[in-house]
């Protein structure tokens, strides 16, 4: 027996010659005694029906050959109708501009965790936060900027107006209500932008790992952080040479050298390999030139400032400086760990956002 598909819903039964060869004759020898009728549509099978005429005793036989046949077409397909889908519908890539989606990570139910990962990362950092706070009652989503990781990477802008709009996009369309906002290093310096642009749309908490924030680089008034020359030279480095910055991040990224696995370590050096060239180049530009300090004391919302003591890429001095400009802010100090505190301490960082959540 085969299956023909008559269109995208229904199927109908084809006998092939061969199966009937046990009835003594070929099927060709029944053919003259076969009157096709005009088309009926059975409303329990939905098929071509087959009005047969009969003219001897074996096309008993074939007719009973029929029923049996269209009685199993039908329960399988009965069978199928009863499946239920086993994903919860949820999308992985979501458009926030023509021709631009963004990938979102989206697991659990709950009350919704959202976590924006820094430079040059995606958001497969969080896969030690992901699973730990689905098993905790909460809905988490990562989201990848554009140019990183899954998401599209287009010709355009790469700034923190950019990424705001994005961000803001993505929670509309998901519904995103009481959020708790995540960012970390240059994440943090987006979530912080996002919070300022947008009055804190969709969230009621916000939290800044490690962030590179409130300036980057430093400016007049603000004597932290890389030196000019220090960020042009950075900056010349990710359109010279890329993988040796990648190396060179990697090995500045823990507390010390036996902080994280070298597994780990080639885990996050590979992320970063992911990113496009060119949105790293152009979104280290953006973060070079932006100041945050005015946008600090419009935080309204209670902030959770999570930095390691011996981050050597963002200094501890940058939590300090935040928790000075945002009122209803505390800091949590993570003392064994650099600017890769969400996993060398990884069971802290998890249950400190947590109970951050929960408050």
């Amino acid at each position: 027996m085969t299956v023909k598909h008559l269109d995208t819903k229904f199927t109908c039964i084809s006998l092939r010659m061969d199966i009937f060869s046990h009835l003594g004759k070929n099927i060709q020898d029944y053919l003259p005694f076969i009157h096709f009728t005009t088309l009926a549509i059975l409303p329990t099978l939905h098929c071509k029906q087959i009005v047969l005429t009969l003219k001897d005793k074996t096309m008993k036989k074939l007719i009973f050959a029929l029923s049996i046949l269209s009685l199993l077409a039908f329960n399988n397909a009965t069978a199928q109708s009863k499946r239920q889908a086993a994903s919860a519908g949820r999308l992985e890539f979501i458009e926030v501009e023509p021709n631009v989606k963004l990938h979102v990570t989206d697991l659990g139910n709950g009350q919704p965790i959202v976590l924006i990962h820094g430079w040059p990362l995606n958001n497969e950092m969080y896969e030690y936060q992901y699973q730990y706070f689905v098993e905790k009652g909460f809905r988490v989503i990562g989201i990848s900027m554009r140019g990183f990781g899954k998401s599209d990477r287009p010709y355009g802008k790469y700034d923190f107006d950019v990424f705001s709009d994005d961000i803001k996009t993505v929670l509309d369309k998901l519904k995103i209500e009481n959020a708790v906002l995540g960012g970390f290093s240059m994440g943090g310096a987006v979530v912080l932008h996002y919070m300022d642009k947008y009055n804190g749309a969709h969230v009621s908490k916000l939290a800044l790992f490690a962030a590179a924030a409130p300036s980057w680089k430093q400016r007049e008034g603000f004597p932290y952080g890389a030196t000019d020359e220090a960020a042009a030279g950075l900056i010349e480095v990710t359109r010279t040479n890329r993988q040796q910055l990648i190396e060179d991040f990697g090995k500045a990224f823990p507390a010390t050298e036996n902080s994280i696995s070298p597994g780990m370590a080639q885990w996050l050096a590979n992320i970063s390999s992911n990113a496009s060239p060119y949105a790293t180049t152009q979104s280290i530009i953006a973060l070079r030139d932006l100041d945050l300090r005015p946008s600090l004391s419009k935080i309204k919302v209670p902030v959770a400032i999570f930095h390691g003591t011996k981050d050597k890429l963002c200094d501890f001095v940058f939590a300090e400086q935040l928790h000075k400009g945002i009122k209803n802010s505390y800091i949590v100090k993570f003392e064994n760990s650099g600017h890769a505190l969400f996993i060398e301490e990884m069971v802290k960082f998890n249950t400190e956002l947590e109970k951050f959540a929960k408050q």
